[in-house]
């Protein structure tokens, strides 16, 4: 919607609407051609606002709902005035005419606004239709907006879980691999662990050994004679 574009056609209105609203005035005090001129200066007019009138509601299709609730009812207020001078200028255009003839065009200004109340209704059971459609479509689209979305962190946390599954099996490798270690490292320990008790035997092995020759020594020089 263009609000600018929506005033220009309001004040086209007005301006419209203006020159049409004194006319049934005007035209009772009008005889023979001058009056024909008059009235069909007023339809010319009259037909330039409801194109007006179909313009602003064309312009109110996409605007936001405060601004399009208060406008729609002026534009069927608009529509109500134009028809009221519809009929005034009906019944002044009967004066001085016989009854037939009044009657004749009083029925097709009465068809002319009843055809135009059942557009009116037309028009807008249209604009509720596009506003539903529109917002059926606003809808379907954040949909699959939201659809998309979903899709791409679907997307990223099955990248993610497959990184970390990556992680947990480089990590479970060096696990492995740590055990292997740990398993070398005991038997190494436990191998040192013997020798380490050997060399503790052997080497008090030795020590008594010693202690008896020393023993045997110190008896043969001393004590025996």
């Amino acid at each position: 919607m263009s609000s600018e574009e929506f005033e220009k056609l309001h004040e086209l209105y007005r301006s419209l609407y203006d020159e049409v609203k004194s006319v049934p005035e005007r035209a009772q005090s009008c005889q023979g051609e001058e009056r024909k001129r008059i009235v069909r200066d007023f339809d010319e007019r009259v037909s330039e606002a409801e194109e007006v009138l179909q313009g602003m509601e064309q312009e109110l299709f996409g605007a936001p709902s405060s601004f399009r609730t208060p406008m729609s009812t002026k534009i069927r207020l608009y529509r109500r005035d134009l028809a009221k001078l519809q009929r005034e200028i009906c019944l002044s255009a009967t004066q001085g005419f016989p009854s037939h003839t009044g009657d004749g065009r009083q029925g097709i200004y009465a068809a002319q606004n009843e055809q135009s109340t059942h557009l009116q209704s037309q028009r807008a059971l249209l604009i509720q239709g596009t506003e539903s459609l529109n917002n059926a479509s606003k809808s379907i689209e954040r949909s699959h907006r939201i659809a998309a979305e979903t899709d791409q962190i679907g997307t990223d946390i099955i990248e993610e879980l497959g990184e970390q599954r990556d992680q947990l099996d480089r990590t479970r490798d060096r696990l492995v691999h740590t055990g292997e270690n740990l398993s070398r490292s005991r038997k190494i320990l436990r191998a040192m662990s013997r020798r380490l008790i050997t060399n503790k035997l052997l080497l008090s092995v030795i020590i008594i050994m010693e202690l008896a020759i020393l023993a045997g020594v110190v008896y043969l020089k001393f004590f025996r004679k």
